[in-house]
């Protein structure tokens, strides 16, 4: 798939089946993570691939419950709304975690542009993604820790952001219509 055509059809899947993409499918897509750019080089972001069901499943049932206690709750009754499931049921995941670079905050932008660069090379390789933010629950209860050393965090390293991967449970998923009042030129 041309690239600037799975920019234009990639969408947020919400709902997956138990397939897990091929290991040829995720190895392709793990190396566009890699050769993503960062600030200076730095590459303060490490691409972990999980396919362990029980792991996710762990990690799924923390972040519920982390995000359950939030006291905002207008992202869990999103969540609950759409099945209660935090990872759609999704059968993999790629978790990017972060170190703080100095100063900080770039450590963010680059991975935004990990997880994009994951979620598009996904779209072209036909597997269905969505960036999941909220997997920040998962880490940010008393079994954080844990879930830290069970996936090999580097030291020093904190959840940046997850991807899910797999393929769409309900087929024709839309992506939304680019709003094109967002851009302006300055001539």
């Amino acid at each position: 798939m041309e690239t600037f055509q799975a920019i234009l059809t990639r969408y947020s899947c919400r709902q997956f089946t138990d397939q897990l993409p091929s290991e040829r499918d995720l190895a392709i897509i793990a190396l566009a993570a890699a050769a993503s750019p960062s600030g200076m080089n730095r590459q303060l972001w490490r691409v972990i691939i999980v396919t362990n069901p029980q792991l996710i499943a762990d990690m799924e049932a923390e972040g519920m419950k982390n995000l359950a206690a939030f006291p905002d709750k207008s992202a869990y009754d999103r969540i609950m709304s759409r099945g209660g499931k935090l990872y759609y049921n999704a059968p993999c995941m790629i978790v990017v975690p972060i170190k703080t670079s100095n100063p900080p905050g770039g450590e963010y932008f680059d991975c935004g542009i990990v997880s994009e660069n994951i979620a598009i090379a996904a779209t072209g390789q036909g597997v269905n993604s969505l960036i999941c933010g909220l997997a920040a629950f998962s880490f940010n209860g008393e079994r954080g820790e844990e879930f830290k050393q069970r996936l090999g965090f580097p030291e020093g390293y904190e959840i940046g952001i997850a991807v899910l991967l797999g393929y769409a449970a309900e087929p024709g998923g839309k992506p939304h219509e680019p709003d094109l009042t967002k851009i302006s030129q300055i001539k």
